[in-house]
């Protein structure tokens, strides 16, 4: 009987030191920052706001979004890299900040595999190529006509230096022989006003953020930069159907700092899932042409790995450098 007694006491010593530390304190004991390395209004800090407020719910918790935007997600990758592995900061990472950067940037302050723990993959949506309403272009032939005949002369927004709507720009000049001037911005949001402005010709950007400015009448949608044509976009035809075999597909999705506790980090991405499994999230996000993700952090890191290795192969092709 003694002997039980003593065996029980000594697993239980031995579980109680084995316990992660947020588990003894109660995580989340307090508000959690979501860094959104991008200004308001892009697809990135839309999906912030929306799952940050459904999951800060579940958690009991308040999700405190923090913009911190430039070099295409790298300074608020970078900020939140060095945050504390405490599960109180998360970052949505990008297809540009967590996949790109790396290939572009010589001097990245943070490695975008070695410096993050995947937590989830939201989703992945192709890029759509938009022009103002009063835009001369009525077509992706007539864009690439026009760069064709008088090089430098159409512009082309993007969210900054090495996003995903940067990188479709230069695949498509390098697919078609054409040369557009890049005009890079601190996120989508002001990109897109000046496009819908007619300050720059065009963009490409997720159907996220352009979708309901196309279904105002401000944008016009020239092509869309996924293999087959969107359910959500039927008339808008594909960029492979003028440069056979081009596809681009952005994604997005949420990391922590490197060392997180898994324990936090499976919570997160089994409540996530669940909030994206939802008819209303299902809905909303396959409306924007997002198609949602059900990857543990394992896929999703094995997913991000291969991301990385197929862009670091599209810029040395394209042989873009930045400073």
């Amino acid at each position: 009987m003694q002997r039980r007694h003593a065996l029980q006491a000594a697993v239980a010593a031995i579980t109680a030191a084995a316990l992660p530390a947020f588990a003894q304190d109660g995580w989340p004991s307090k508000p959690i920052t979501y860094v959104v390395p991008f200004p308001t209004g892009g697809t990135t800090d839309i999906l912030a706001r929306l799952i940050g407020t459904k999951l800060g719910a579940v958690l009991n918790t308040t999700f405190v979004v923090d913009n911190r935007g430039g070099a295409g997600g790298s300074i608020g990758s970078e900020l939140a890299a060095r945050a504390p592995a405490d599960g109180y900061t998360i970052v949505g990472g990008t297809v540009s900040s967590h996949a790109i950067n790396v290939s572009l940037y010589p001097k990245l302050g943070y490695d975008p595999i070695k410096s993050f723990t995947p937590i989830v993959l939201i989703g992945a949506n192709p890029v759509v190529l938009v022009v103002g309403e009063k835009s001369p272009y009525k077509s992706l032939k007539d864009v690439i006509a026009a760069a064709k005949a008088k090089p430098d002369s159409v512009t082309s927004a993007s969210a900054g230096n090495g996003t995903s709507q940067h990188m479709t720009l230069e695949l498509l000049g390098y697919k078609a022989g054409a040369k557009f001037v890049h005009v890079p911005y601190k996120g989508s949001g002001p990109a897109i006003q000046d496009v819908i402005a007619g300050q720059v010709d065009m963009m490409f950007d997720t159907t996220v953020v352009a979708g309901a400015h196309i279904q105002s009448g401000k944008l016009r949608a020239l092509a869309v930069s996924s293999a087959k044509r969107l359910e959500s976009m039927p008339d808008v035809p594909t960029v492979a159907e003028t440069l056979p075999g081009f596809e681009v597909l952005s994604w997005q999705g949420i990391f922590a700092p490197a060392g997180t506790p898994k324990p936090i980090v499976d919570r997160l991405n089994a409540e996530i899932l669940k909030i994206l499994a939802t008819p209303e999230m299902q809905e909303r996000l396959k409306s924007l042409g997002m198609q949602p993700s059900t990857f543990t952090p394992a896929q999703f890191a094995d997913f991000q790995k291969a991301e990385v290795a197929k862009w670091a192969q599209v810029v040395k092709a394209a042989g873009i450098k930045l400073e």
